[in-house]
């Protein structure tokens, strides 16, 4: 009788060849995602009990505090969620299965199919709601510490079984380092996007960054500062000029970019930004129409009132080629553009206050856009030979 009953009964799920296709394929897909759907779907077909797998990474981004890639049976692709700074205060979050799990650095196991409490978070109830029956999430343990969490949700009646969970903690151990090379990469990308600009970022990670690795692109330039950036200074406490700042700088970016442009540096209260003509899916004249639109975009936010009367600024426009790439000493580059047109730029957003206008491109510019711009004076620029035109437009179309 025990011959048979043995020779019936069904064969447990095995984690090898899950392993071995993490160690020899899983590491290799491009993104987190991919990891978590392709191995939330070899579980499946394994025969593991599995209904729902979370991967829960910390990093580092200057809106995002943490992220989650979720995958649930049948899924074709994962879900992401991510979650925003100051999230350790959060009700949400405090006393959740994630939070005891990186503030105790141990497994957490709950089975949903037992009678569940006013004191169980929040989570497990919505998950036993959806018809979940266990809980299993594991810490995976980084070289700099627990900075993400590995979680196994089955609705199969009996719940997890010991080889189950045996099977998931070896799989999560495996899926560590592979998991802290995904993370360095996003971490990478974050820091380059958010001090270079996404543009510039990927490039550097891209292994650009060799001094004087430049390349020659036709560009539209937009430059902008303050005005009287040092009387507001005198007037202002350091806190409200840095609020101010910041002000500015969120509206010249959020402008700059919903145009196709991209921001390369804050220098001081000022800005530099480029938006690229690459000849075939951005030309010339649709170059410098994204930028005229960001510059009026831009002033059309703070005549709306909703900032400080205080906060005026200039832009200039030009559009030519550029100098675009690594630049600085044998320690330290930087990644800019450089050229006559970038200088014609900054030239005449000089000339913004003293013509009393917020708004003043080149012939270069105007000679390429669709409505015709306004002369409003033609003389000559520091550095540049002969008298240039210099043009303005309409606030609003």
């Amino acid at each position: 009788m025990n011959d048979i009953s043995t020779k019936n009964a069904p064969v447990p799920w095995s984690s090898g060849p899950i392993i071995k296709w993490l160690l020899e394929e899983g590491r290799l897909l491009p993104t987190v995602d991919d990891t978590v759907l392709q191995l939330g779907q070899r579980l499946q077909s394994s025969g593991a009990p599995l209904w729902r797998l979370r991967l829960s990474m910390r990093t580092l981004h200057p809106l995002i505090a943490a992220f989650s890639s979720v995958w649930e049976r049948d899924a074709e692709k994962t879900h992401r969620i991510e979650t925003s700074h100051g999230m350790e205060g959060r009700s949400g979050y405090y006393g959740s299965p994630l939070e005891i799990i990186g503030r105790t650095e141990a497994p957490f196991r709950k089975r949903l199919s037992d009678e569940l409490t006013v004191s169980d978070h929040n989570t497990l109830h919505e998950l036993k709601a959806r018809g979940g029956t266990d809980y299993f999430g594991l810490p995976m343990k980084y070289s700099s510490g627990v900075r993400a969490s590995l979680v196994f949700n089955t609705d199969a009646a009996g719940g997890f079984s010991d080889h189950d969970i045996e099977g998931f903690t070896e799989i999560a151990s495996v899926l560590t380092p592979i998991a802290e090379v995904y993370s360095t990469r996003r971490i990478s990308l974050a820091v380059a996007e958010a001090y270079l600009g996404p543009r510039t970022g990927r490039r550097v990670l891209d292994g650009q960054i060799t001094r004087g690795h430049i390349e020659k692109i036709d560009a539209a330039i937009l430059v902008s500062d303050i005005r009287d950036w040092t009387g507001l200074n005198s007037r202002m406490s350091a806190e409200d000029a840095v609020a101010l700042a910041n002000s500015y700088f969120e509206i010249i970016t959020q402008a700059v970019e919903a145009n196709g442009g991209e921001i390369l540096k804050f220098i001081g209260d000022g800005v530099l930004a480029i938006f690229p003509a690459d000849g075939e899916d951005v030309s010339a004249e649709a170059a410098c129409e994204n930028a005229l639109s960001a510059a009026r975009h831009a002033l059309q936010t703070v005549a709306g009132g909703t900032l400080p009367p205080e906060l005026r600024f200039g832009i200039g426009l030009n559009f030519g080629e550029v100098l675009y790439g690594n630049i600085g000493s044998k320690t330290r580059i930087d990644f800019t553009v450089l050229g006559q047109a970038v200088n014609i730029a900054a030239r005449i957003e000089g000339l913004c206050d003293q013509l009393d206008q917020p708004l003043l491109f080149s012939e270069e510019v105007g000679s390429r856009l669709a409505e015709p711009g306004k002369l409003v004076t033609e003389q000559s620029l520091k550095g540049h030979a002969g008298a240039v035109k210099i043009l303005t437009a309409a606030p609003n179309r």
